[in-house]
């Protein structure tokens, strides 16, 4: 039975192309109490991303996975989610975390980067999205 008078969940969206990391974000946002949306790619991203702003409950941030083969990648995904949103806060995910866009995050518009390990530590990840409230 819903609370009429609780808040709703805040919302996250993530993009990977891999299915067991779009399951783990899930997980582990969702056990963190975000109420989470998954994409396999750009596209997908921004598409909806655009209709959570043209609803009562936009994204609060989004994770973006930096390399997406045959897509469109996070630093594409950002710019485009800028453009739609300049207050938008995104955070990019690789593996690598040597890899430049990881090291210079906020050069291509993030507000963080997270090594995709932390997808299971779902402390870590609050700690992350509660600094934005």
């Amino acid at each position: 039975m819903e609370n009429p008078g609780a808040k709703p969940a805040r919302k996250i969206l993530v993009m990977d192309d891999d299915e067991m990391i779009r399951f783990i974000a899930e997980q582990t946002l969702s056990k963190a109490g975000y109420d989470v949306t998954c994409v396999a790619d750009g596209a997908a991203a921004v598409k909806a991303y655009v209709a959570a702003c043209k609803g009562d409950r936009p994204y609060i941030a989004v994770f973006l996975d930096l390399n997406i083969p045959g897509g469109m990648g996070g630093k594409e995904t950002m710019k485009r989610l800028l453009d739609v949103d300049p207050a938008a806060k995104g955070f990019v995910m690789s593996g690598d975390p040597t890899d430049p866009v990881m090291q210079d995050f906020a050069v291509h518009g993030f507000h963080g980067a997270v090594d995709k390990r932390l997808l299971y530590k779902k402390a870590e990840l609050d700690a992350i999205l509660s600094a934005l409230a």
